[in-house]
């Protein structure tokens, strides 16, 4: 049994608010269960030094975790000076996944950053940040696309992220934070609607897993996306 009573392939329950910041191209307050982020999508007419004349944009992405979003209070990395080496990785991996589906020359030259904010953390961050940040993305390119600042939408499919694992011998989907800390393998899926895979992260932490396991986990997380697909395609058509 689950810590929270789910069966192996249950999500925990997914709540997409679309338009949650004034200012922000796009915006979006996405919770798995007790994990909550808050994504924003942010338009500036320009690239990267190394892009510019070359007629494409760039897509990338930042993450962040506030102060008591977990248990106990973490320092802001602003005050260390630096960021941690989690943060990056994390940051790099949003950025990833969302140029997986972006069509750059028909972004022209526009930079959207994507930043993720975690208000409130319960296990998979990471997978709810690239789910979000999709949201707002597409939000963002909507707007291009109606001022007439670009002429065709250069998101080319859904991407969305979800962690799965093996909990006392079992393969579960989603996990929360009682299942990811004592798991003997967690994984995080990134995967495009039409059955691509954009990364795919696994690692044994307790116990070594099989090709079947790690088959196992893939399903599940296939399960899992197409609950986040629809979800993402109700957010954006509201």
């Amino acid at each position: 049994m689950r810590p929270s009573g789910r069966a192996p392939d249950e999500m925990r329950a997914i709540s997409i608010e679309t338009g949650y910041t004034k200012h922000a191209e796009g915006s979006c307050l996405i919770s798995f269960g007790d994990t909550r982020v808050l994504c924003t999508a942010s338009v500036e007419d320009r690239v990267p030094p190394w892009m510019r004349g070359k007629g494409q944009g760039w897509v990338t992405g930042e993450y962040s975790m506030l102060p008591r979003a977990t248990h106990t209070r973490g320092q802001r990395e602003a005050a260390k000076g630096r960021q941690s080496g989690r943060t990056q990785e994390i940051q790099r991996l949003i950025g990833r996944s969302l140029r997986a589906v972006v069509d750059m020359k028909k972004l022209g030259e526009h930079q959207i950053t994507l930043d993720c904010d975690v208000i409130q953390a319960d296990g998979g961050t990471r997978t709810a940040s690239i789910s979000g940040a999709w949201v707002a993305l597409q939000l963002a390119v909507n707007g291009l696309m109606k001022s007439g600042a670009i002429v065709e939408n250069p998101v080319t499919a859904k991407v969305a992220a979800i962690s799965c694992g093996i909990y006392k011998g079992t393969p579960v989907l989603d996990l929360d934070y009682p299942e990811d800390s004592s798991a003997d393998a967690d994984a995080n899926f990134v995967l495009i609607d039409g059955g691509k895979i954009a990364e795919a992260q696994a690692t044994a932490e307790g116990a070594p897993y099989d090709e079947e396991g790690f088959l196992r986990l893939l399903r599940l997380a296939q399960i899992g996306c197409a609950q986040i697909f629809k979800a993402q395609d109700e957010a954006v058509r509201k």
